[in-house]
Formats: C-alpha cells, sequence, structure tokens
C-alpha cells in the first residue's frame, strides 16, 4: 500500500513537471506572438505612411514631370526660333559679303576710269602747251628731258626715296621718269616701283592701275612681279575672287616665274580660307 502510495506521488509529481513545461512553452509561444503582431503593426503603420506619402507625393511628381516635358518644349522652340535668326543673319552677312565685293569691284572700275581721265588732261595740257610754244614760234623740242645718265641718277635718286619710306617723294621721282621718256631702258621699272610705293602706302586700288601699266613695256622683266603684286592688292583689299583670278593668271602665263610657288601656295591657302 505505501509503494502505490509513492508510485502515485511520483506519477503526480512527472504530470505537474509536464504541464509546467507546457505553460512554459505556451508562454514563450504567446510572447512570440505578441512581438510578431506588434511588428505587423508597426510595418502596417509604416505602410500606411507610405502610401499617404505617394497620395501626396505623386501628384506633385507627376506636375513637375508634365511642367519639365513642356519645359523642354518651349526650349526646343525657343532653340528653334534662334537657330533661324542665325540662319537668317548669316543669309544677311553673306548678301552684305557679295555686295561689298561687287560695290569694291565697281568702286576700282571707277577708279581707273578717273585715272585714265588723269592721263587723258595730262596729254591734254601737253598738246596745250605744245600748241602755245607752236604759236609763239619756239622751237618744239623733242629731246628728253634725261639723257640716259640723268634718268639712271634720278632712278637711283627715287629708288632711295622707297627704300627709306619716303614715299611721296619717291611717287614725284617715278612719276617724272615714266612721263618724261618711255621708252628708256629702266622706265619699266620706274612704273613698277612707282606702283610699289602706292602699294606700300596701302592704297592698294592706285596699285592695281600703275601695276597693271607695267605690262605695256615691251620686253619687261617686270610683269610676273606686277602679276604677283596684283593679286596681293585684290587680297589685301578683302576681295578673294579676284585674289585667286590674278594668282591662276600668274600660275598659267608664267610658270617659270620664281614667283610661281608663291601663288600656288596663295590659291591654296585662299582655298582653305
Amino acid at each position: 500500500m505505501r509503494n502505490h502510495s509513492k508510485t502515485k506521488t511520483i506519477f503526480l509529481f512527472i504530470t505537474l513537471c509536464t504541464l509546467s513545461s507546457h505553460l512554459i512553452g505556451q508562454k514563450d509561444v504567446d510572447r512570440e506572438l505578441r512581438r510578431l503582431n506588434a511588428k505587423i503593426d508597426r510595418i502596417r503603420v509604416q505602410v500606411d505612411s507610405l502610401e499617404l506619402d505617394n497620395q501626396i507625393l505623386l501628384p506633385e511628381l507627376m506636375s513637375a514631370f508634365k511642367q519639365a516635358v513642356k519645359s523642354k518644349a518651349q526650349q526646343d522652340s525657343v532653340t528653334l526660333v534662334i537657330l533661324k535668326r542665325i540662319n537668317t543673319l548669316s543669309n544677311k552677312i553673306v548678301l552684305l559679303e557679295n555686295q561689298s565685293r561687287y560695290m569694291d569691284s565697281t568702286a576700282l572700275e571707277i577708279f581707273n576710269k578717273l585715272v585714265l581721265v588723269e592721263n587723258k588732261i595730262v596729254t591734254l595740257t601737253n598738246s596745250y602747251n605744245e600748241m602755245a610754244l607752236l604759236k609763239s614760234g619756239k622751237p618744239i623740242s623733242s629731246e628728253p628731258k634725261y639723257n640716259s645718265a640723268q634718268y639712271k641718277q634720278t632712278y637711283m635718286k627715287s629708288l632711295a626715296h622707297f627704300q627709306n619710306q619716303e614715299f611721296s617723294e619717291a611717287i614725284k621721282g617715278f612719276e617724272d621718269l615714266v612721263s618724261s621718256d618711255a621708252t628708256n631702258d629702266l622706265a619699266d621699272n620706274s612704273q613698277y616701283w612707282l606702283a610699289e610705293c602706292y602699294y606700300s602706302q596701302k592704297n592698294f586700288k592706285r596699285a592695281i592701275v600703275e601695276f597693271e601699266k607695267v605690262f605695256t613695256y615691251a620686253g619687261t622683266d617686270k610683269d610676273d612681279d606686277a602679276q604677283l603684286k596684283i593679286g596681293l592688292a585684290y587680297q589685301s583689299m578683302g576681295n578673294i575672287e579676284k585674289s585667286r583670278e590674278e594668282f591662276q593668271r600668274l600660275i598659267d602665263y608664267f610658270p617659270g616665274s620664281e614667283y610661281y610657288p608663291k601663288a600656288k601656295d596663295a590659291l591654296k591657302q585662299l582655298s582653305i580660307n
């Protein structure tokens, strides 16, 4: 009987231990569930907050996006207008350049005519003086103003004025020489250096007229020099088209000239520009 009571007591003890362990385990499970539920609640709150933010921010973002698209379209429109204006201005610049070239060409033509008129006036004046001498009964001298030695001396003096950049004095001397005796051996050189004086003064229009007169002297060796300077004068005036023509003329008519390579280089440079 005593053993039976002892066994019952042990059984009760084991049962109590098992129940206690089960209750303790159940408490842990309940505690973990409560923790998970709390975490889920926090996450739900965060989700709700995000949804609220989306409801507020999304329209703002859409509005900003639409504004950006509209602004881009406006910028593209403004850019297109600016490009059109630039194109219009470019066309106007080209037109003005063409008009400028035409005006330069017209002005040079008028200037050439004025020089011809000036030469005619000089010729008429000389004729008038000769007629006055005839009427007076005085003999008209057919002798040139300078003999060969005097001509050369005046030529060297005028050339010295040119080298010293005393262009006005040099012009007077060379003009006197070319008008006094066009048959002298130094007449073509005098004409060339007369043109060089005007070129050095940057009077390119007059220089071109005087350089062209060099070609009227038969057997001159200054023709290729003059041809090169005509091209350079037009280039200095900004008349690129005429400059190309003159350089090409040197290449075509003076292939053996020492200035041939220079004319080729000038043409190449003008083509690049």
